[in-house]
This record gives C-alpha cells, sequence and structure tokens, in this order.
C-alpha cells in the first residue's frame, strides 16, 4: 500500500485496498494439468470416431476383412453344389481351419439391421466349416444385388474348385427357376446359350432326390447324365432306380461309384432301349434336329449352336401346330 494510500485512510476511516492474495504455483500446475488431459481426451474421442466412420465406410464398400459370428450369417439365395453323405473334402478343410486358420474370408450381404444380419454370396463350405468349429468367420461385406449375389457365386466356383457337372446343370435350374433372367444365369455359369439349355434340359429331367442320393460326381460328364435323363422317362424305369438307390452297395459307395450303380441299373432294365435317331438338315446341310423315337415317345433336341433360339421359337409355336395337328385328325 502507498504512503498516500495509508493516510487517506487513516482521515477517512476507508479500509485500504487489500492486497492480491499470492498465487499458489502448485494449484495453478494441476489446474492447468487437468484442462490439457481433458483436451487430450476429447481429440483422442473424436480420432476414435472418425476411425469407426472410416472402417464403417471401408466395411460398406467391402475393402477390408471382418470377423462375423457365423450365426448371423444365412444362406444364400440358390444352393450350387451337392452334399455328398460323405464327403472328405469338407472334413479336410474342417481340419485345416482347424490348425491354419481360415485363409480365404467369405463374401456377405447385408439384408437387415436391427439385429444386424448377413446373407452368404460365397463360401458356403467355409462358413459350415466355421459353424462346426465354433469360431468366427472371416468375411467382406458388400452391398450386391440379387444377379450381383449368383454371379459372383458362380465366378468364386470357377475361380476355386468348379462345380462338377450335374451340379451345374441344378444350380442353372434353381437359378431360372428363382426368377433369374438367362442373362445372369450365363454369367455365373461362364457358359453360352447353348450349353444353358443343355444344363437346364437335364435337370429338369433328373428329381432332386436322385440327384442329391448321388451326389456331385464329379468325374461324370454330359453325356452319360443324359443317358440316364432320358432313360428316368421311361415308365416304369424309376422303381429300378429306387431299388438301386435303396441297395447296401450304393450305400457304401462314393458319388462317382453311385452313378455308375444307376446307370448299370438302367442299362440292365429291358425299358432302357436305344431310341430310334434321325437328324434334320436344313437347306444349308446344317444338322438342327436330333429327333429320337421310342415305342411311345419322340424328343426333338435343337443344335442351338447350329440354329440359335429355334428351340424357343419352337416352343413358342406349339400352340399352333398342335391346332393344325388336330385340324388334319379330324380330316381323316
Amino acid at each position: 500500500m502507498s504512503r498516500k494510500d495509508t493516510i487517506t485512510a487513516l482521515f477517512t476511516q476507508k479500509k485500504a485496498p487489500a492486497a492480491p492474495a499470492a498465487i499458489d504455483p502448485e494449484r495453478e500446475r494441476v489446474k492447468t494439468g487437468a484442462v490439457s488431459a481433458m483436451g487430450a481426451s476429447l481429440q483422442h474421442l473424436t480420432e476414435s470416431a472418425r476411425q469407426a466412420v472410416r472402417l464403417q465406410e471401408q466395411i460398406d464398400e467391402g475393402s477390408v476383412v471382418v470377423r462375423l459370428d457365423p450365426s448371423l450369417i444365412d444362406s444364400g439365395l440358390v444352393a450350387d453344389r451337392l452334399r455328398p453323405p460323405v464327403d472328405p473334402s469338407f472334413d479336410a478343410l474342417v481340419a485345416s481351419m482347424r490348425e491354419s486358420g481360415q485363409q480365404v474370408p467369405i463374401l456377405v450381404r447385408p439384408v437387415g439391421t436391427e439385429p444386424r444380419r448377413y446373407q452368404v454370396a460365397y463360401g458356403h463350405r467355409r462358413l459350415r466349416a466355421a459353424k462346426e468349429l465354433g469360431i468366427d468367420v472371416k468375411a467382406i461385406v458388400r452391398p450386391l444385388t440379387d444377379a450381383e449375389m449368383v454371379i459372383a457365386q458362380g465366378k468364386e466356383n470357377l475361380e476355386r474348385r468348379d462345380l462338377s457337372y450335374i451340379e451345374k446343370a441344378i444350380f442353372a435350374r434353381r437359378l431360372e427357376d428363382a426368377g433369374f433372367e438367362r442373362a445372369t444365369i450365363m454369367a455365373a455359369l461362364s457358359t453360352d446359350k447353348a450349353d444353358l439349355s443343355r444344363y437346364i434340359s437335364v435337370a429338369r429331367q433328373i428329381p432332386d432326390a436322385i440327384a442329391q442320393a448321388i451326389g456331385p460326381a464329379e468325374r461324370i460328364g454330359r453325356a452319360r447324365w443324359l443317358v440316364v435323363a432320358e432313360n428316368l422317362q421311361r415308365p416304369g424305369m424309376a422303381k429300378h432306380v429306387d431299388a438301386a438307390v435303396a441297395g447296401e452297395a450304393f450305400a457304401e459307395a462314393d458319388s462317382n461309384t453311385r452313378f455308375a450303380i444307376v446307370l448299370k441299373a438302367i442299362s440292365g432294365s429291358k425299358a432302357a432301349k436305344k431310341p430310334k435317331v434321325r437328324t434334320w438338315q436344313d437347306a444349308d446341310g446344317r444338322k438342327v434336329l436330333r429327333i429320337e423315337t421310342r415305342k411311345d415317345q419322340t424328343a426333338l433336341i435343337v443344335d442351338e449352336a447350329a440354329a440359335p433360339d429355334f428351340g424357343d421359337f419352337l416352343v413358342g409355336e406349339i400352340d399352333a401346330l398342335y391346332q393344325r395337328y388336330l385340324q388334319e385328325r379330324s380330316r381323316g
């Protein structure tokens, strides 16, 4: 306090201004440290939030691999493989994932929000193995349309373990039954229109129960499956196949041997007679139609490579042709 302020206080009874309190260095240091810590914590939370947003964006784009509970993943739109009763390759996959973990992620798409669920596009066997092992499955999450789903499913089969002939045929038929356009099915199977027609034709002649019982039969191609498919249309043939499938030898056999047992049952049947075969050529000598005639059946097989879309054209003309047939019959 200055001398002037002291004298003034004595004569006016005013209190002299109080001296400012001394600053406690220790308290100031604690206060500054707390503010700094709070600021650092807020900055950390902000950065964590940014990272979470970036991670979610990457997940939505399908650019990162995440771990998912298999129970949150539903099966795909259309099954593509036949599951044999005994599958050594699947047992080997389970053993490999148990010892070395999952090497290749599966592909899924989100299908719900609360709780968040997914649907598998490809990797059904890896998903099944993860369920059996009780572990999370590595997955890429990507928004996909139905068409993109089945195309991705087919492409992955080609790049890894391709489907057998009958698996391709049944997959094609199932996709068509599910309402997919043939262009999408061709892309999924990497095939052309003529082969796709053949796949679907064979698959429609073989009951699912018989195909499932035989299994994928990896070594069996179109020609032998066609023999089975055609002969299954014969009256009385189903009982011969049912007897073969019910046999003890069939139950103990692998998939390729099972097919051989069914083929033998068909070939050994009196009903399995070779058809009379004719071909029809156009004016340029192209063999467009194969005509197979049996006692009570006639089959027309169009070579789509020689006459693209002719099969569809014939189907569209059936009503008109049948009316002409009836008119001719009525004339005697």
